[in-house]
């Protein structure tokens, strides 16, 4: 099996890496760099619970991508998305609006809810609902996790303004 040398800025740190070619990039941050806070969900794109951010607002399923494929591009977790021991919106709201209960799906929700909001700062309920398809909670209904993407992107177009 071949091995790449990479290199991965995630949660603003720099990794150089060696992958193998057939790890994921869900495998490398939860094994190689200890990133727990992205869940194995179902391991074939269905459930996102796996989300990450590429580039700082693309959402991927990390356990359909292959680390290698993502030398020189930056990674923000779940974890990384807070700034300065603030959480940001998203994660703020899902607090709030009781929007977690197990927390299995929490971050891949907040993920993508910050990767929707990045490209629709002002979306409406059935966008919000789009915006999440590929994320499954298995735990509650998604009234809460809608709720809270909303109330975040208020709040973020307030703190804007």
């Amino acid at each position: 099996m071949s091995k790449h040398a990479i290199t991965l800025k995630v949660n603003g740190a720099s990794y150089d890496l060696v992958v193998a070619s057939n790890k994921t990039l869900l495998e490398v941050l939860r094994d190689q760099l200890n990133m727990p806070e992205t869940k194995y969900g179902c391991g074939t794109g269905e459930c996102g619970a796996c989300s990450v951010l590429v580039e700082g607002d693309v959402a991927i399923n990390s356990c359909l991508t292959l680390a290698a494929t993502m030398d020189g591009r930056e990674i923000t977790t779940a974890a990384g998305l807070q700034q300065n021991g603030e959480l940001h919106p998203v994660q703020q709201a899902f607090i709030d609006h009781s929007a977690v209960q197990c927390g299995y799906c929490t971050p891949g929700m907040v993920v993508k809810g910050v990767s929707l909001l990045a490209k629709n700062p002002n979306p409406t309920e059935q966008e919000i609902r789009e915006g999440l398809e590929g994320s499954i909670c298995r735990c509650t209904g998604y009234v809460k996790i809608v709720e809270a993407v909303d109330a975040a992107g208020k709040a973020m177009a307030v703190a804007a303004d």
